[in-house]
This record gives structure tokens, sequence and C-alpha cells, in this order.
């Protein structure tokens, strides 16, 4: 987790201004701690309360977009396939999907009388590229970087590599599965 953590800060445009997880083990160790607090401005930390299921609703509802659309409702159970699904995330799902898939961001709720939630989303959806440089926090550095990195981008060559990526992850998983059901 600290190494990925660690790799995630070096490629996102802006700097992590706190950090909030569940109550895995994963996640709570004195290594990611002392990462987190041992810097010149320690970074804030708060966990979910345990067995609260929707404390992390925010990050839940992703898990169907950015894991179960891609990958399927399956556990995989081979080690094999960790750097083939990592690759995958770091390269071309995370362009398409912060470059190219637009999202409605929620603006307000409000409770009605019989129970029931109204939600209000913007007119207009944007994709997380958009919002990074509609963010006046952003430094028009980064701004311009982020640019150049989306004019070298086709989303079409980007949607054919995550499906020849996906076959090949489904190759090897078929095989490693056969392989473990051998006798």
């Amino acid at each position: 987790m600290l190494e990925q953590l660690k790799e995630l800060e070096q490629v996102v445009p802006f700097a992590m201004k706190d950090f909030h997880t569940d109550n895995g083990g994963e996640f709570l160790n004195w290594g990611l701690h002392r990462h987190l607090t041992g810097r010149r401005v320690p970074t804030p930390w708060t966990r979910s309360r345990a067995y609260r299921k929707n404390d992390n609703a925010h990050c839940e509802q992703k898990n169907w977009t950015h894991v179960r659309q891609l990958f399927g409702h399956d556990r995989f159970g081979h080690a094999q396939l960790v750097p083939l699904m990592n690759e995958l995330y770091a390269k071309e799902w995370s362009q398409f999907t912060n470059h190219f898939k637009p999202t409605f961001k929620l603006l307000k709720r409000e409770k009605k009388k019989n129970g029931r939630t109204k939600r209000f989303y913007e007119k207009k959806p944007k994709t997380p590229y958009q919002r990074l440089l509609e963010s006046p926090d952003i430094p028009e550095a980064t701004k311009r970087k982020l640019r150049t990195q989306h004019s070298g981008l086709d989303p079409f060559a980007l949607k054919k590599s995550i499906e020849v990526k996906l076959k090949k992850f489904f190759t090897a998983l078929g095989n490693l599965d056969r392989e473990s059901t051998k006798t």
C-alpha cells in the first residue's frame, strides 16, 4: 500500500491535502503512518468508523464504473495477474477515464416532506481533466502539462489498447485457473 501511495503521489497533478481510509490492515500500519506524519507538513489522516459500511460511500460508488465494469465481480486469486491489472489502470484506463469520460457532479440535495431526497446535478457533465483545468488551485505549469498530455491522447486508440490488455488478462486468468485445477 505504501509503495502504491508513493507512486500515486508522483503522478497526480496536485498535492494530497488529506488521506482517508477504511479500517483494513493494509491501511492501518506504522509504515504508512510514518510516511504521512513524518513530512514537513504532516498530512491529516482520517479513517472510517468501524462497522459503518456507508462511511466510504463516495469511494465505493466508483467500484462499479472503475472496477466491476472492467473486470467483473469475480475475485482473482493469482498474484501473477496483479502486474497486468496495475499496468492497465496506471496507463490506458486512467487516461481514458480522466480525459474522456465525463460525469455529473452533485450540486445539492433537498429532503422532501415525503421522505424522499431530490438531487440537483450540474447541467453539463465534465471530465476530471476539465475540472482540473477549471480549478484555481492547480498551477498554470501543471495545466500546461495536462493540456500537452491531453493533446497526445486518442480515445479510440486508448479503448483499443484497453480491450487488447483485457483480452491478455482474461487469457492469463484462464490459463492460471486451468493450471491450478490440475492435480
